[in-house]
């Protein structure tokens, strides 16, 4: 027969022992400590634990300074790479700038022309260099500076009587152009040369 439980309506307490021994706890190994060690035993789990927390502690607040460097990091890139994403389409419409330039620079031609129609092409052309500077477009007219060969790019030398004039840019041909200080078009000069 299956072993029955049997209910009894008496009210059950627990048996509490009437003593007024302290309580000693054990070292772990069923062996019992005195009080003065389970006081110094507690204060250096304490002390452990306190490490511990400050440990942790110490970690998350690193990894949360390092989350919030490497935010701002991609914030950065991403303006870097916007700003400059727009180079190749800023480097195919400085031609059509430099056609506008050449339109103007024949003067006699350009005067010729009904003077309304002149300036309704002036008009379109300032919008469109305002648009560019409004990119991050800077044009380069370097005539009277130090030519330079990383800056510059040189189409012909022109002999100077001035020794200060050596290697100095007397003319642009073509002006360059410049985004976020990053050379997109080399300006082409003319350079003086020196020859004694």
């Amino acid at each position: 027969m299956a072993d029955e439980i049997v209910h009894n309506d008496e009210n059950i307490e627990p048996e509490i022992a009437d003593t007024d021994e302290e309580f000693i706890p054990e070292d772990g190994e069923g062996n019992t400590a005195t009080s003065k060690d389970a006081v110094k035993d507690l204060r250096e789990k304490l002390k452990k634990a306190i490490a511990e927390k400050q440990e942790y502690l110490d970690g998350w607040q690193r990894a949360k300074a390092d989350f919030v460097n490497a935010r701002k990091r991609d914030e950065e890139d991403k303006k870097e790479f916007v700003k400059f994403a727009k180079i190749g389409l800023i480097e195919e419409l400085i031609p059509v700038l430099e056609s506008f330039e050449m339109a103007r620079a024949n003067k006699a031609a350009w005067e010729a022309v009904d003077k309304n129609w002149r300036m309704g092409i002036e008009y379109i052309q300032t919008q469109f260099v305002k648009v560019l500077q409004d990119n991050g477009v800077t044009e380069v007219d370097p005539k009277g500076q130090k030519f330079d060969p990383m800056l510059h790019e040189a189409v012909s030398y022109d002999e100077v009587q001035d020794e200060s004039q050596d290697h100095v840019i007397t003319d642009v041909i073509q002006k360059g152009y410049t985004i976020a200080g990053k050379i997109i078009k080399a300006p082409r000069v003319k350079v003086g040369e020196f020859k004694k």
